[in-house]
């Protein structure tokens, strides 16, 4: 097995809260950095990303999700694309930028709904599965949590120090934040810690 990992920036956008009763609108991939273990080097995000529309998989939804994207799904049901394609695009790319070196990972914050997502449709619809197979992922939410010493519930977004989240601005474009969140994996990856949440800020990592 490759001996350092690549970690995948990934946000979904759906209009609902489960994969089968409800559908995968949009999804974005971006690659924010490389580690060994010891070191992680931050890539810039914006220049290796991957992006999808797919066509509703079904004729259910909930509004108030369909709001928060502003997708509109009439427009995907007639220009959509396929899943099966969409998917097996995604893995392609993931594996592409892997290489026979690195090994892929997931990321989300939390990555309990968006990792949902995507391994269903991965196992669903792609020839080849999930690149990430059953369970190469990890919780930005619960990084953060550990490296700040407080309890899940403390661990939201919105209480995040400000240092620490990206200067981009959440659009609920699946692209756009699967970007921004790619900024926050390297500032945790690099931020030591050693006092907390109250920490002052990192240095700047190093860019590929």
């Amino acid at each position: 097995m490759p001996s350092r990992d690549i970690y995948i920036s990934a946000d979904i956008e759906a209009d609902g809260p489960i994969p089968g009763p409800y559908s995968m609108l949009s999804f974005g991939l971006a690659v924010a950095g490389t580690s060994d273990g010891a070191q992680f080097v931050a890539a810039d995000p914006a220049k290796s990303t991957f992006y999808a529309e797919l066509r509703p998989i079904s004729s259910q939804y909930d509004p108030g999700a369909l709001g928060v994207s502003g997708l509109d799904r009439d427009r995907l049901l007639r220009e959509g694309r396929d899943p099966a394609a969409a998917m097996d695009a995604a893995g392609s790319w993931v594996r592409d930028v892997a290489g026979t070196d690195l090994t892929p990972v997931f990321v989300a914050f939390p990555l309990s709904y968006d990792w949902m997502w995507m391994y269903w449709y991965f196992v669903r619809y792609a020839r080849e599965g999930s690149p990430f197979g059953h369970s190469r992922c990890l919780d930005l939410k619960t990084t953060y949590a550990v490296k700040a010493g407080v309890p899940i519930a403390a661990a939201s977004k919105s209480r995040l120090p400000r240092w620490l989240v990206s200067r981009r601005p959440h659009t609920h474009h699946a692209l756009d934040d699967a970007i921004e969140q790619a900024e926050l994996v390297a500032a945790l990856f690099t931020w030591s810690a050693p006092g907390g949440a109250g920490e002052s800020p990192p240095g700047r990592s190093s860019v590929n």
